[in-house]
């Protein structure tokens, strides 16, 4: 499995290394380092969740995971690229339930309010759950998906 994790600069530090290293060594993934995790020490907020947010979308990442100070520029970043479903999740309850409820295939934290077991304890929940296989919550998966499309601009690239 891919996962994109980025951070800005104001939120880069040796948690975020460590907590790449987990994601690596602990859960075996294949991990693709955006934004100031990949040494882009001007990139911000926006500059970070794009980054990972293109990955979900153009499928290089099968899931994404975003830090910042407070978790929310990087989710509401995030949300504007189609097909991301961006999450700021603070607690093992939080991760669980969107994922479950909201098939979220992007996690959204804060680095100053989480502290280092904090996030592992919310990514390993966010990872061990899968999207709900309910007839009510899929119906809601796929009437989010509609709007996704509803509201999708496919504009070329420069």
């Amino acid at each position: 499995m891919k996962v994109a994790i980025g951070c800005d600069f104001s939120a880069y530090s040796e948690v975020c290394d460590r907590l790449t290293e987990y994601l690596e060594k602990e859960k075996g993934f294949e991990v693709i380092r955006c934004g100031a995790m990949a040494g882009n020490q001007q990139a911000d907020y926006v500059d970070a969740a794009s980054e990972v947010a293109e990955k979900i979308a153009d499928k290089s990442a099968n899931y994404g995971i975003l830090l910042c100070n407070t978790g929310t520029g990087v989710s509401i970043v995030a949300n504007k690229v189609p097909g991301v479903r961006a999450a700021l999740c603070y607690d093992q309850f939080s991760a669980r339930i969107s994922k479950l409820a909201n098939n979220a295939n992007a996690l959204a934290m804060s680095i100053r309010t989480c502290g280092e077991k904090l996030l592992k304890e919310i990514v390993d929940e966010w990872f061990d759950t899968p999207p709900s296989t309910e007839d009510h919550r899929v119906e809601f998966h796929r009437k989010v998906d509609l709007l996704d499309q509803k509201y999708r601009i496919d504009s070329p690239r420069d």
